[in-house]
């Protein structure tokens, strides 16, 4: 198939990749041509412009940082909806606004391009390892046409309903994750205050009922002993944008959202001290400053 890649980054880059040795026909595009490398080398072609990228593919997508960044690249004035022919596909694996996401499908509806939001998740590893969950919203048709090609980027596809629906479930998904490290945060920091060493508490709460499965709690006592903040895994300044995407979904349904509120407000901080290039879990470092202790990650 005639696949055009746009956003080389963390996740875009592997993704791309695994497109390739899975035999389709790629040209990729992204701000930083140098970030294309191992692709061309692969037997990519390079594009100018998304414009360009779109002339030639049957299917297009996107992997990128957020809304503004889809909305140019789609509606931009050398946007991809412009050159994409009658027939062809988008697919958005960004984390991505729901309401965009409709707006841009109606967009695309009207010259005939079916869409789905699909984003992912599974971090670096799982875009490298092809073992990402993705979240498809739109026809269920057009994802049994998709999913030959989501295949060779993930081993968990979710079918999660209509367009916008797979955005929400990322949204849902990521709100989860961010906010409960203020929830491990507090309570750790309480534990070590306490008198109980960190590896301690953390091995106790592995073994009881909540600890069941939570992968998040097998990576603390890395993140947290050794402080590996940086390369990040989700970087501080991308959680903070998608903890904001939910909230404003929520302001819009009228959902109260109390902690995350508080959440949103700590990243925001830690932003301005210029943390938002470190890995999510170093919202713990506000949290031990403000109780005066740390939370180390062995009984050494």
């Amino acid at each position: 198939m005639r696949i055009g890649f746009i956003g080389l980054g963390n996740m875009g880059g592997p993704m791309a990749l695994h497109l390739l040795a899975a035999g389709h026909e790629l040209t990729v595009h992204d701000l930083r041509v140098e970030l294309a490398e191992r692709q061309l080398q692969a037997g990519a072609r390079w594009a100018d412009s998304p414009h360009a990228l779109a002339r030639h593919s049957e299917l297009v997508m996107t992997s990128l940082p957020g809304p503004r960044e889809v909305e140019a690249v789609v509606s931009g004035p050398d946007g991809i909806a412009a050159a994409l022919a009658p027939g062809s596909l988008y697919i958005d694996l960004s984390t991505n606004s729901p309401a965009l996401v409709r707006q841009l499908h109606a967009q695309l509806q009207r010259r005939e391009v079916a869409m789905l939001d699909a984003p992912v998740s599974g971090g670096k590893a799982g875009a490298e390892a092809a073992t990402l969950a993705i979240y498809v919203g739109g026809e269920a048709a057009v994802f049994e046409r998709a999913k030959p090609v989501l295949a060779a980027l993930g081993n968990k596809l979710l079918y999660i309903g209509a367009i916008g629906a797979g955005s929400v479930a990322k949204l849902v998904h990521n709100l989860i994750s961010v906010c409960s490290i203020k929830v491990f945060s507090e309570a750790l920091t309480l534990g070590v205050k306490a008198g109980v060493p960190g590896a301690a508490l953390v091995a106790a709460i592995e073994a009881g009922a909540y600890g069941q499965g939570r992968g998040m709690l097998r990576m603390m006592p890395e993140l947290l002993g050794e402080r590996h903040f940086s390369p990040p895994r989700f970087a501080l300044k991308l959680a903070c944008k998608d903890l904001r995407l939910a909230t404003e979904l929520a302001r819009q349904l009228e959902v109260p959202m109390a902690a995350a509120a508080l959440v949103e407000q700590d990243l925001a901080e830690l932003i301005r001290r210029g943390l938002g290039e470190l890995d999510f879990f170093a919202q713990f470092t506000l949290q031990e400053e403000r109780a005066g202790v740390k939370v180390e990650g062995s009984n050494q």
